[in-house]
């Protein structure tokens, strides 16, 4: 829905200004339907371009309820806090911005880059290695403005009306939207199951007998016979039953037992 307030102008009152001095916007803004809940004003220093974990929220400001029409208030906001700030991005340039949320939504943000300078000859050209902050000065220029917009939900009805997403498997199909499909076709996709699965057991039959008779081969060519007197083996024996499943047992050595159960793998 389209902004129910407008930024008509901010001035910088004291721009430019030493790097100690407080913030101080004037900022004057008109509203199109009355708002029963606070607008609340947010102003942050970015104190380094390469990660956000440096931005400060130097102060903030709630407003409101806010009548239809323009209106206007100062918002004063002290300076940022140098040790939070890498050494290296004291001096130079960086930017500030104004953001405002209505119902904790940002509609808003604006931005200025900000130059901190020294003044001194001598210390531009031979600047120390930790910056002297009381000889800064701060300059913001409000001629190089960028402002970024939202669209959020200004009342409790819009917020109503928007549905979530329905999850897949929640999702309620349309009969048009079912694929038709006739009783020969489940036919002969039952007839291509059956075919693929005899095919398969087949396979695996001939997998068995193969294992087996590489099994008989690798039995029969080791030089130590099958122990028929489970009292005889010893401790390390291990009992195997054989094919014919009539659960009779052969005993075969742990010494041979990994060459046999390299042969199933």
């Amino acid at each position: 829905m389209a902004s129910r307030v407008n930024i008509c102008q901010v001035n910088i009152l004291n721009n430019p200004a030493e790097f100690t001095s407080k913030f101080n916007l004037e900022i004057t803004f008109e509203v199109f339907e009355y708002l029963p809940k606070d607008l609340e004003w947010e102003l942050v220093y970015v104190g380094s371009g390469t990660s956000s974990e440096y931005d400060q929220v130097l102060d903030s400001a709630l407003v409101g309820p806010v009548p239809e029409g323009r209106h206007k208030f100062v918002f004063d906001a002290p300076c940022p806090n140098v040790a939070k700030i890498p050494t290296e991005d004291i001096v130079g340039v960086s930017v500030l911005l104004l953001r405002c949320k209505y119902n904790e939504q940002e509609f808003i943000n604006l931005g200025w880059f900000v130059s901190n300078e020294y003044v001194d000859e001598e210390l531009k050209e031979n600047p120390p290695a930790q910056p002297l902050v009381d000889k800064l000065i701060r300059k913001v220029e409000i001629d190089d403005l960028r402002v970024t917009t939202h669209s959020i939900k200004w009342t409790e009805e819009e917020a109503a009306t928007e549905f979530p997403e329905a999850n897949e498997s929640e999702r309620v199909f349309v009969e048009e939207e079912l694929m038709p499909m006739n009783d020969e076709e489940v036919d002969d996709e039952e007839e291509d199951d059956d075919e693929e699965e005899g095919d398969a057991n087949a396979e695996v039959d001939l997998a068995f007998e193969e294992v087996n008779e590489r099994v008989s081969n690798a039995l029969n060519s080791l030089d130590g016979k099958v122990v028929e007197n489970t009292e005889a083996a010893g401790d390390n024996d291990v009992a195997m039953e054989d094919d014919s499943g009539e659960g009779e047992s052969i005993q075969i050595n742990n010494d041979k037992n990994c060459f046999i159960r390299s042969i199933w793998r």
